[in-house]
């Protein structure tokens, strides 16, 4: 697999997804024999999209066989947590990280949705089910909401290549639907935090592999395999989740680069961006209101 038949193949999904439209056939129209009517035609903007979507589907699924060669810690569903001893550090604090975690959820209202931030996600995620509170989005770190997290932001910025941090909440009942993440170059890291009593029934199946949820312990995962989340209990569920460089040779770490690059000048990126700019400062503004009605009732006592 070269790069230029992975960018041949990029210009033939262009293609095929140009005709579509333009070569299906008319739709018969219930009660008027001789009248059709043609499928509806999609504005430039949503035919950009969907070329993006499924080229970006494609493009992943043929890179992820040659990072998988590049990578230098295997190629399987979860990874022996003793390739990643810098890790260590959050195991050893989980209960630092979970007490922030607590503060924060003192304000679960203003904790937007996975698909508020993210649109594109909204077929695994509804309502107020999942709730991510974001400190590091595409690289980039989000100053307010890690000022809310100052101990396990700094044990983030530690971590090289690191690319996303969100604290993750899962409501009771809840299940994630099988999906797929972007890249195999990068890796993701669960820490369990608040984890209900019934571990056993609340967990993540990852390709074959089931892995449970347990307080301060920590695994990594390749989110590219399908995945899948059930919390059966009747109680929340919260995890720091990261994702960090995969370690890959040289030209594996080049074309991810590049790749991840390319992504950011998408939608996919464009519009969390804005979105959780927006949502940092309305969780800035509700912790102040709280503080100040703190202050408040103190007065008035």
């Amino acid at each position: 697999m070269t790069i230029a038949r992975i960018l041949r193949g990029v210009h033939h999904q262009y293609r095929l997804n140009s005709t579509t439209w333009r070569n299906s056939p008319e739709v018969l129209v219930p009660g008027a024999m001789s009248q059709t009517v043609s499928p509806p035609r999609l504005t430039w903007k949503q035919r950009r999209r969907k070329f993006v979507k499924n080229s970006g589907r494609w493009v992943t699924r043929k890179l992820g066989a040659f990072l998988g060669r590049q990578s230098q810690v295997g190629d399987t569903p979860v990874i022996d947590s003793a390739h990643f001893p810098n890790l260590q550090v959050f195991v050893d604090n989980w209960e630092k990280i979970r007490a922030e975690a607590q503060d924060i959820l003192r304000h679960r209202d203003a904790i937007p949705a996975f698909h508020d931030v993210s649109p594109d996600q909204h077929k695994i995620s509804s309502g107020k089910n999942w709730r991510t509170f974001i400190l590091y989005g595409f690289s980039e770190r989000l100053e307010k909401n890690c000022a809310q997290a100052p101990f396990t932001a700094k044990l983030l910025s530690e971590v090289p290549n690191i690319q996303t941090a969100w604290f993750s909440i899962l409501s009771p009942g809840y299940h994630i639907r099988a999906h797929r993440g972007v890249s195999k170059g990068i890796l993701r890291a669960h820490l369990g935090l608040i984890i209900p009593k019934e571990a056993d029934k609340c967990r993540i199946r990852v390709g074959d592999v089931i892995k449970v949820w347990r307080p301060g312990e920590l695994f990594v995962f390749d989110d590219t395999y399908e995945h899948e989340v059930w919390n059966d209990t009747g109680e929340e569920r919260v995890i720091l989740l990261f994702d960090f460089d995969r370690p890959m040779r040289f030209w594996g770490r080049f074309v991810n680069n590049s790749f991840i690059r390319l992504m950011k000048l998408t939608a996919f990126y464009q519009e969390p961006k804005k979105n959780m700019v927006d949502f940092e400062a309305r969780f800035e503004a509700a912790t102040k209101r709280y503080n100040d009605n703190l202050e408040k009732m103190s007065h008035e006592d």
